[in-house]
């Protein structure tokens, strides 16, 4: 069977439902002919009879009473099709698949993420954490829809809106803080340092700053969880250094700026190709407004 044509089989479920092809007309705003031609054309698709006429009265045969179950399931879900189409038509349902860093997926999503749930209730988030790198492949790839990710961001098929500017700092166990008002890479790597594990943007933005001071550093121990660094300095293991916004209210440990200072500029990622859903214009607004509210 090809073709099912949803409108003979709505209309011959009219016919059964009005006992009659002229009051199924009249229901469906056609003309008899119409609605004949439509439940013979269906009659013709299927290969069986389906209203016989007793009387006055059309009444469905065998063969139609059991479409008739059918049709009913059909309606319901065609029905139940055109609901969860017209959420998306109006933007309040939909899937955003973004990717950021551990970091800003800790610290910074948790509130953008309430006010979205709130506002679009039907709009679902998928968050994947990673490396910048790696999150710009999967925007390639059209894997993710958005990043959130450290600066540069370089491609062609990218537009890349830079979001905010955030300010590293030198971490230090409270009980045994001995360092200076500004924390300078010499003053730094005399001490036992933990650092991010080599790889990703943050390890090589603080290798860059000690580059420029013309120091290498030791880390005692490298790590890829910011968590677990915070852990190890307020066991005062050592200091770090550390995205501001990841030891903010941190309980146990103490901060300095770096002398000089050191910044990372975060930045949202598309495809340039990308169709912007309203689930996604309203994911990007609430990042930025979070950023805003942050500076």
């Amino acid at each position: 069977m090809r073709g099912l044509n949803l409108d003979q089989l709505r209309t011959f479920a009219e016919v059964v439902r009005a006992g009659s092809f002229s009051g199924a007309a009249v229901r469906l705003n056609l003309t008899q002919p119409a609605v004949s031609l439509q439940v013979r054309q269906l009659e013709t698709r299927l290969g069986v009879r389906l209203v016989e006429r007793v009387g006055r009265r059309a009444t469905p045969t065998a063969a139609g009473r059991e479409l008739l179950v059918h049709a009913g399931r059909i309606e319901a879900e065609v029905a139940a099709a055109a609901e969860a189409m017209a959420a998306h038509a109006g933007g309040a349902a939909g899937r955003v698949r973004l990717g950021t860093g551990a970091t800003a997926c800790i610290y910074l999503l948790p509130p953008v993420l309430r006010a979205l749930r709130r506002r679009l209730p039907s709009l679902e988030i998928v968050v994947s954490t990673g490396n910048t790198a790696g999150i710009l492949r999967l925007l390639e790839e059209n894997a993710l829809d958005l990043g959130l990710v450290t600066l540069p961001a370089p491609g062609r098929a990218f537009s890349v809106t830079p979001l905010m500017e955030e300010e590293f700092v030198a971490v230090a166990p409270a009980e045994a803080d001995d360092l200076p008002p500004a924390v300078t890479p010499t003053a730094l790597a005399a001490r036992p340092v933990v650092l991010y594990e080599p790889g990703g943007h943050a390890r090589r933005i603080v290798d860059d700053w000690f580059a420029r001071a013309g120091i290498s550093p030791k880390p005692v121990m490298e790590l890829g969880s910011v968590e677990a660094i915070k852990e190890l300095v307020g066991a005062g293991l050592g200091c770090a250094v550390l995205p501001s916004m990841a030891v903010e209210q941190a309980a146990g440990l103490v901060t300095h700026p770096l002398s000089p200072r050191l910044y990372r500029r975060l930045g949202l990622v598309l495809r340039r190709d990308k169709p912007l859903s309203r689930g996604l214009r309203e994911t990007v607004a609430a990042l930025q407004q979070a950023a805003a509210e942050r500076a």
